[in-house]
């Protein structure tokens, strides 16, 4: 599927960056540094975006958060990192923002949630204060539902009127029906108040796979509103991503999502830039986008009893991926080049010249050489124990001579 078939949406633009109508899918991801700390901080946003986050969003809870967001932007600013930062308000939001005009100056979007804005009589003028403080500061907002904090008058009025019909329906699907209804009366009350259809993005966020799915396509064909997709606590490793690429993928193959984060669990003292790395990789094997070069390599079997090439395979995408933000301000299109890494003479040769330059290793038993492919040829082959480092050289010679250099008029 082609951006094309995307369903057409209202597009909002978030700093110097356009999510919906006919931009590309954006990925975003949040810190979980405390926002007091602003050097870690700063260093977490530095990190995402050099990984490729196009969206960071921080937590904004307190006054002492409130007060270090400006800081936090000049940093970053110093640092030549101009990636839009996104406030997350729950509660307190309408008395930081008040209290703090530099801070909501400084964002460049804001974050609520309907269920945390405020309870009982307070909701709807702290609601109201939020989006009056958007309107002033000319500032987007995403009005983001979770399924942990669901608005419980709307789920309320639901429960009562599901009860009074002849067939009622199961509390998961008036549950549904309350998420996605949340959202929509909390964007139709923020454009009563003077905050336009192109300052508004719209999620509904939850954890299970099969009913995310469902919301979101509900959702979708109820409003054209630029919309958010994400996996609410998706969980660590495999798990997290297994279950955030299974509900993110049918969604996008459906023309559903303008804008992603994939929520992951880090591993205790792990990196946050996985969760923007598979990002990148779910939308580039999708075919939505391409970010850096892709390794084709193959899983291995009995043929390949050495673990060489996949040492090689690993190194290969190491190598390209800390070579990108370098490259793509380059070499034009490497981006979608691809490389194959293969280990037997079973589907070696082939993968390899499908790809834009492979190397086919010797397999168990196998003569001990190496032919390398560009764009289907056999050009050269490799024998001894500088494989790797060879190999390395003729990817990097490939990128030279067939990827155009940019110019100041790109």
């Amino acid at each position: 599927m082609s951006l094309s078939t995307r369903k057409k949406t209202q597009q909002v633009l978030i700093g110097n960056v356009a999510v919906g109508g006919d931009a590309p899918i954006v990925i975003q991801s949040m810190t979980n540094t405390d926002t007091v700390n602003v050097k870690a901080t700063v260093q977490q946003i530095l990190e995402l975006a050099a990984t490729g986050s196009e969206l960071v969003r921080i937590t904004v809870n307190s006054e002492t958060a409130a007060k270090a967001v400006v800081e936090i932007k000049n940093r970053l600013d110093q640092q030549n990192c101009f990636v839009p930062i996104i406030g997350d308000f729950h509660f307190n939001g309408h008395k930081l923002l008040d209290k703090y005009p530099d801070c909501a100056m400084a964002l460049a979007k804001y974050r609520i949630n309907p269920g945390n804005v405020g309870r009982g009589k307070n909701r709807d003028p702290q609601f109201q204060q939020m989006i009056e403080f958007a309107c002033r500061y000319n500032k987007p907002v995403r009005i983001g539902v979770n399924g942990g904090s669901l608005d419980q008058m709307v789920l309320m009025r639901l429960l009562d009127e599901n009860r009074a019909k002849t067939k009622p329906e199961s509390l998961s699907a008036v549950t549904r029906q309350a998420i996605v209804l949340s959202a929509l009366e909390s964007a139709a009350s923020a454009e009563a108040i003077g905050l336009g259809k192109d300052k508004i993005i719209l999620s509904c966020k939850i954890s299970n796979v099969q009913e995310l799915i469902q919301i979101y396509q509900d959702l979708s064909a109820q409003c054209d509103y630029a919309l958010h997709l994400g996996l609410t606590e998706a969980g660590m490793g495999s798990k997290g991503i297994v279950a955030s690429t299974a509900a993110l993928s049918v969604l996008m193959q459906q023309g559903i999502g303008d804008t992603i984060r994939i929520s992951l669990t880090p591993e205790p003292g792990g990196t946050r830039v996985k969760e923007v790395v598979v990002a990148q990789e779910i939308l580039q094997t999708m075919g939505f986008r391409a970010f850096t070069p892709m390794v084709i390599a193959c899983p291995g079997c009995g043929r390949t009893t050495s673990d060489y090439f996949q040492k090689l395979a690993k190194e290969i995408q190491t190598f390209l991926r800390e070579n990108m933000p370098e490259w793509k301000h380059k070499y034009k299109g490497v981006e979608a080049m691809e490389v194959a890494v293969m280990g037997c003479v079973v589907n070696g040769p082939g993968e390899s010249k499908n790809a834009n330059i492979g190397i086919s290793l010797p397999g168990t038993g196998e003569s001990p050489v190496a032919p390398v492919y560009e764009d289907g040829l056999k050009t050269v082959t490799l024998k001894g124990d500088n494989i790797a480092e060879e190999f390395h050289a003729l990817v990097e010679a490939y990128i030279e001579s067939h990827y155009g250099m940019y110019t100041a008029s790109d």
